[in-house]
This record gives structure tokens, sequence and C-alpha cells, in this order.
């Protein structure tokens, strides 16, 4: 599940777009979850230096990223759809250390695994109490920041989440974030100085946690072309995004989204 990467030029890219995906399969693959970027490499026929170089010009990230994203999405299914404790899964992504795959899962999903494993009761707890997500809608910052437009089709009944990031990468929580119901133009604020990437993911608009934490064929994802550079509070010009269905060589989206959504609906909700 992934964004739009603006590749670089480069005229070798198209051709080699089979082998990425077929090491992209095999990426996905929970029998192939602990293969080196070696072996990766010799499945792409390729030596490591120009398997990393064409990989990142296909999907505008290195290979070990992408690998330890695909990792990392498996463990978020995991959690929520088994009762693995959280070493067998580690173990089962690939990691042999059950520190180092806890560390990593909490800095790049943005929560730390037991935590990620007990969203759906939060989540529909916080929906109850605040008698459902649109109170959520809008967040509108009227001076300073980044302006940016969203659009697509088939977003209607959809949560929109936008955000900036620091990579190309969606995860971790964003820089800056919001949540919208609807398409159409909006601003982030207040925003660091620095360069990000605008990225931005549509879920079901659905008061099931599941239909949020699991959206499957309904997911739609989308960035700007450009990444966005914030001088003094404020970003110049206007930044898109149109959202479609994910691509094989998208990187699947980390951050836990719904937990932004918990945030919103319950401020200063103590569940990292």
């Amino acid at each position: 599940m992934a964004f739009d990467v603006e590749t670089l030029a480069d005229a070798t890219a198209p051709r080699h777009l089979p082998a990425v995906e077929e090491v992209i399969a095999a990426m996905h693959r929970p029998e192939d979850s602990a293969l080196s970027l070696g072996s990766l490499a010799e499945m792409a026929n390729l030596s490591l230096y120009h398997f990393a170089r064409t990989f990142r010009r296909v999907t505008g990230i290195p290979p070990g990223e992408f690998l330890t994203a695909v990792r990392l999405e498996r463990a978020k299914r995991l959690l929520l759809s088994t009762d693995l404790r959280v070493a067998e899964i580690a173990f089962e992504v690939g990691y042999e250390s059950v520190g180092t795959f806890s560390t990593r899962f909490s800095n790049l999903v943005g929560l730390p695994p037991g935590r990620v494993r007990h969203l759906p009761e939060q989540l529909n707890e916080a929906l109850d109490r605040s008698n459902g997500w649109h109170r959520t809608l809008p967040i509108v910052h009227p001076e300073g920041g980044v302006a940016f437009r969203v659009d697509g089709s088939a977003l209607t009944g959809r949560l929109i989440f936008a955000g900036l990031f620091p990579t190309a990468v969606p995860q971790g929580r964003p820089v800056a974030g919001t949540i919208l119901a609807a398409p159409g133009s909006y601003r982030l604020g207040p925003v660091p100085d620095g360069c990000y990437y605008l990225m931005a993911a549509a879920l079901p608009c659905s008061e099931d946690p599941w239909q949020l934490l699991a959206p499957g064929e309904a997911l739609r994802v989308g960035r700007a072309r450009q990444p966005v550079v914030v001088r003094r509070g404020r970003a110049e010009g206007l930044a898109e995004v149109t959202l479609r269905l994910p691509r094989p060589t998208d990187p699947p989206v980390l951050v836990a989204l719904p937990a932004i959504l918990l945030d919103r609906l319950v401020p200063g909700s103590n569940h990292r």
C-alpha cells in the first residue's frame, strides 16, 4: 500500500520494473521475511550496488527501508488478528531481537506493539463517548503552514488523513497532520522549518474500528509530487495530492492512522 513517489530520471528504471516488482512480492511472502538485501539483489539479477540504486529509482526509497516497512506492516496485522506474543511476532517477521523489533516498531508505527493490539477497543470506547468521528472535523489553520489540496475518485464516505513526514515512507507520527471529511483545499500548521513529504490516505468513514484498522481494498493513498519546503513557518504555493489505489511499488502505510483519530476524539489521551 503505497504512495506515488516521483522517481529520478533514469532510462533503465522502466526496464527493471518487473524485477523490482518480483522482489517486492518476495518481501511480502511470510516465508521470505528474513531475506537479506544480497538475496534480493540476486533475485533481481543485479549487483547489490545497482540493485539498491535501481530499487530506489523505481520506488523512491532504498530497499532496506522498504523491507523494514513490509515487515512492520505484517507485524501490525499479526498484532491485530492473532494472539501471538510480541516475541513470537518479532521472530515471525524476521527479527532476532525482541528489543530491536519493539523499538523499531514504536519509532516507525508511532505506537508500541502492545498499544496497537488494544487500538480496536480504545477506538470503540472513544467513538461511543464522542458520538462519532464527525466531531473531529475539520481543523483549519488560517495563516502560515502548508496550503494543500486533496482530490481523487471514489472518496465519498471516507476519512482522509493528511500529514507531513520527514521521509518518503509514511511512518511514525507526522510533523503536522489533520483529518478531513472530504476532498478540497486545506492548510496544515503550525509546521517547523524543514523539508517534508506531504502524504495522504483515505479510510472508510466507519464507526467500526476494524474498518479503520484493516481497510483492505477501500484504502486510497497519494502524495505530493515534490517535497514541501517550509521556511519561517510557511511553504510557498499549493501542494496537491491525488488519492488512488495503492500500487505494488508503494511502501506500506506504517503510521497508525487510527491512533491519530483517537488523539482527535480524546484530546490528551495517554495511549502511547
